[in-house]
């Protein structure tokens, strides 16, 4: 087969398929080929190189004081853990500081439901 016959060959081909689905075509290719150049360039980027993740303290539990384990609302009826979000919405003036649930318990306070832990 010369070049002549398989380019007569390769146009009779084309001539049959429909025009939209060559598009469709060429598109799907020129997106493969897109993606994995980028696969390929992002991978030589990040030789040699690692990631480690730390674990870092959140500022909740870095606000803690020393001498407290839970807080409660001098108006409310809940005590929370300092990391639950509702201890968050209690202002500094009204903070109660317990050493341990059984001392909140015993003020009269009950463990907030939607703070996980208690």
């Amino acid at each position: 087969m010369t070049i002549a016959e398989a380019r007569e060959k390769c146009k009779s081909l084309l001539a049959k398929a429909p025009r939209d689905a060559l598009i469709l075509c060429v598109l799907v290719l020129a997106s493969l080929a897109s993606f994995g150049l980028g696969y390929l360039a992002g991978r030589e980027a990040g030789q040699g190189t690692s990631i480690t993740l730390e674990e870092l303290p959140t500022a909740a539990v870095a606000a803690t004081p020393a001498s407290g384990q839970v807080l409660a609302s001098k108006n409310g009826t809940k005590y929370y853990l300092p990391s639950c979000s509702g201890a968050n919405r209690i202002s500094e003036a009204n903070k109660v500081w317990f050493a341990s649930a059984a001392a909140a318990a015993a003020a009269g306070y009950a463990p907030a439901a939607n703070c996980k832990g208690l």
